[in-house]
């Protein structure tokens, strides 16, 4: 519970960071509750869930479903991205960096990523690991994700349980997205991003950048994770 104060108290140094903060008080009261509960494994045992610092996951799936294939292309990230991120008018400073960005990640100008404000982030990690997640996007629903391990055809299966859907989960007020080069265009660089198109509102759909592809990711918050008793 000090922790949680302190979070609080930490967050009244801006407006942005205390929305912010605020989203992650209540996520952080909606963990005492969670994790202390166990759930009925498929193999009738059960699964506890332990409390972890918060993590994010980057997803991809129908909004309105509660399963599906390809999780084999969610990542994680396992820090937020957002306040490790370079701002698009400090992206000349990252490329005379060697693309080190100050929080020490490496700028993969073939494969990189924004979020709302017009951060430019690091990349998540891929593939999201087997296993369950408590999910939340920190609005009403909390729920259990499972992420099944990769089948013959490499291809991995995830389900929300409670009847919960992908949109359920996913923290609309955080938006991301994945820029590659358009086939055959050669360049694609943050320095054709349109600043003036950020923030963007919660729940909208990533600006587009000139010679890229864009791929929108839902982002949802982890709060705890499954241990098998």
């Amino acid at each position: 519970m000090m922790s949680l104060l302190k979070t609080i108290r930490m967050c009244t140094r801006s407006t942005q960071r205390l929305l912010r903060c605020t989203y992650l008080a209540v996520v952080l009261l909606v963990t005492i509750v969670v994790v202390a509960q166990a759930v009925h494994a498929a193999d009738g045992g059960q699964t506890k869930f332990k409390r972890i610092p918060t993590q994010y996951i980057a997803a991809l799936g129908n909004p309105g479903a509660t399963s599906g294939n390809g999780a084999q292309s969610w990542g994680l990230w396992p820090l937020d991205p957002g306040p490790r991120g370079v701002k698009l008018n400090r992206y000349q400073s990252l490329k005379n960096a060697g693309g080190v960005a100050p929080a020490r990640w490496k700028f993969d100008e073939s494969d990189w990523w924004l979020e709302e404000h017009g951060l430019i982030m690091e990349q998540p990690t891929f593939p999201l690991p087997p296993g369950k997640y408590v999910v939340t996007g920190a609005r009403k629903v909390t729920a259990v994700l499972t992420i099944h391990p990769p089948d013959n055809h490499d291809d991995r299966r995830w389900e929300l349980d409670q009847g919960a859907t992908l949109y359920d989960v996913t923290h609309l007020a955080c938006r991301s997205a994945r820029y590659t080069p358009v086939t055959g265009s050669g360049s694609c660089s943050p320095a054709n991003a349109k600043q003036s198109a950020f923030p963007v509102a919660p729940g909208g759909a990533m600006p587009p950048v000139d010679s890229c592809t864009k791929q929108d990711y839902a982002v949802l918050i982890v709060i705890g994770m499954g241990v098998e008793d």
